[in-house]
C-alpha cells in the first residue's frame, strides 16, 4: 500500500495545475491536469487512510460549510474532509447569524475567514443565483486578503450550485475509473445520462449539467435523454459539445430513454426539473408571488406524471451493453415500490447495485479534500510525502 502511495505521488509530482489558491467552482472551467491531479490525489488519500497513515496537512484552521439546501452525503462528506486533513468544521447556520439581521454577504465572508483555509457552499435551488452567491463570496475574501484584513484568501469550494456540482461529479469519475480500470479506458465508452420519473419537484440540473461537462472531457460518448420541455441550461450543450469534439467523444441528445439505453456502458437515470421551470421559480420567488409559485409547483408535478414510464427497469437494462452497464446514482434515488409508488429506478435494480452506489458515494470525501489540499499548498506532492515519511499513524493500535 504505501508502494502504492509513492508510486502515485511521482507521477502526481509532475502534474503541473492552476488549483493553487484558486477556487473549483465549476469543473469545465478548470484544465484536464487540475482534474487529473484532483483524481489522483484523492486516490493518495484513500490510500493513506486504508494504510492508517495521518494525513492531516493542517494544525489548526477553519473548514466553514453553508448550506442552503438539505444534503446528507455532502454534508459529511465535506465534514470527514476537513478532519482528515486537520481541519476544524464550523457549519454556517444563517439563521443564527447576523445574516438574519440583513448583514452582507461581503461583510460575513470576511467576518467568518480570519482562520479559515477553506469554504464549501452549496447553494442549488434557484437558477441564476447559486453560482453567483459563491462568486460573491470569492471576491469578497479575495478582497479582504487583498487589504490586509484576512492573512490568507479561503479557497472556494462549490458542493453544488444550480451550475454544477463538481464534488458529485469527480467523485463519479472517480468510480469510473475503479470500475473500468483508468481515465483512458473511458475513451469509446457510452454513458446514458437520462431524466427519470419523480414525484418530486423542483429538483436542481446541477448533476445532469455536471455530468455532460465533465464526462465530454474524457472522450466519452455521452447521450443526455429527456422528455420534450426538460432541457438543461441552454449553454451547457454547447461546453459539452466543444469539449466532446476536443477530447474525440461524442454528445448527443434524444428524447427516448429507450433509445439512450442501447448499447450503453453506464446508465445514470436522475429526475430533474425543466430549466424554464426553475428559472420562472427563481423569478416568481424573487418578487414573492406565492400564488404564481404554488402553480407553478402544480404545473412541475403535472409535467412529471406524464413520463411515468421514464424509469431504469431490467427490461431497459437488458438493453445495454452485454445487459451488464453500470448503474449511477448520486442518492438518494427514487425506487419504484420502496420509496414512492413510481420513481427513477425499479427496485430489483437498484438493489443490484445499492452498495456500487454507496462505493460510488465514498469517494467524495476523499475528492473534497484533494481540492482543500491542492487550493492550500502550491506543492501537494511534498506535502504528501512528507506526512508518509514521517508515517504516523491516523489511530493508535494496540
Amino acid at each position: 500500500m504505501r508502494e502504492e502511495i509513492r508510486t502515485r505521488l511521482e507521477v502526481l509530482k509532475g502534474i503541473h495545475t492552476n488549483l493553487y489558491e484558486n477556487d473549483f467552482l465549476l469543473t469545465w472551467r478548470q484544465s484536464e491536469a487540475d482534474l487529473r491531479a484532483v483524481i489522483l490525489t484523492a486516490e493518495i488519500l484513500e490510500r493513506f487512510y486504508a494504510a492508517n497513515l495521518d494525513a492531516r496537512a493542517f494544525r489548526g484552521g477553519l473548514a466553514v460549510s453553508i448550506f442552503r439546501d438539505k444534503s446528507t452525503r455532502t454534508r459529511f462528506s465535506f465534514a470527514s474532509a476537513a478532519s482528515l486533513l486537520g481541519l476544524s468544521l464550523m457549519d454556517l447556520d444563517e439563521t443564527k447569524t447576523q445574516v438574519a439581521h440583513g448583514e452582507t454577504v461581503r461583510e460575513t465572508a470576511n467576518m467568518i475567514s480570519f482562520l479559515t483555509e477553506v469554504i464549501g457552499i452549496r447553494d442549488d435551488m434557484f437558477i441564476g443565483e447559486g453560482h453567483e452567491y459563491m462568486a460573491e463570496v470569492s471576491e469578497a475574501v479575495a478582497e479582504g486578503h487583498r487589504q490586509g484584513v484576512l492573512p490568507q484568501k479561503p479557497a472556494i469550494l462549490n458542493l453544488q450550485c444550480d451550475r454544477d456540482h463538481p464534488t458529485q461529479t469527480m467523485a463519479d469519475l472517480m468510480h469510473l475509473e475503479r470500475t473500468f480500470g483508468s481515465l483512458e479506458e473511458l475513451r469509446g465508452r457510452k454513458i446514458a445520462m437520462t431524466w427519470a420519473h419523480s414525484p418530486a419537484y423542483g429538483k436542481p440540473l446541477s448533476v445532469p449539467q455536471g455530468i455532460v461537462g465533465l464526462l465530454t472531457r474524457f472522450g466519452m460518448e455521452v447521450v443526455l435523454a429527456h422528455p420534450e420541455g426538460y432541457g438543461l441550461m441552454p449553454e451547457l450543450g454547447e461546453v459539452a459539445r466543444r469539449q466532446a469534439s476536443e477530447s474525440g467523444g461524442s454528445f448527443s441528445v434524444v428524447n427516448s430513454m429507450a433509445e439512450a439505453f442501447e448499447g450503453a456502458d453506464v446508465v445514470y437515470p436522475k429526475s430533474w426539473a425543466p430549466y424554464e421551470v426553475m428559472r420562472q421559480r427563481t423569478e416568481y420567488l424573487r418578487a414573492g408571488q406565492a400564488d404564481k409559485l404554488e402553480a407553478l409547483e402544480k404545473e412541475g408535478l403535472a409535467m412529471n406524471e406524464k413520463h411515468k414510464d421514464w424509469e431504469c427497469t431490467e427490461e431497459l437494462m437488458a438493453t445495454t451493453r452485454g445487459g451488464t452497464a453500470l448503474y449511477m446514482h448520486c442518492l438518494p434515488a427514487d425506487i419504484t415500490g420502496v420509496t414512492c409508488e413510481a420513481g427513477e429506478v425499479a427496485e430489483s435494480v437498484f438493489d443490484r447495485y445499492r452498495l456500487a452506489t454507496y462505493r460510488e458515494a465514498s469517494h467524495k470525501p476523499y475528492v473534497m479534500a484533494a481540492m482543500m489540499l491542492c487550493n492550500r499548498f502550491e506543492h501537494p506532492d511534498r506535502v504528501l510525502f512528507r506526512l508518509r515519511s514521517q508515517a504516523l499513524p491516523r489511530h493508535y493500535t494496540d
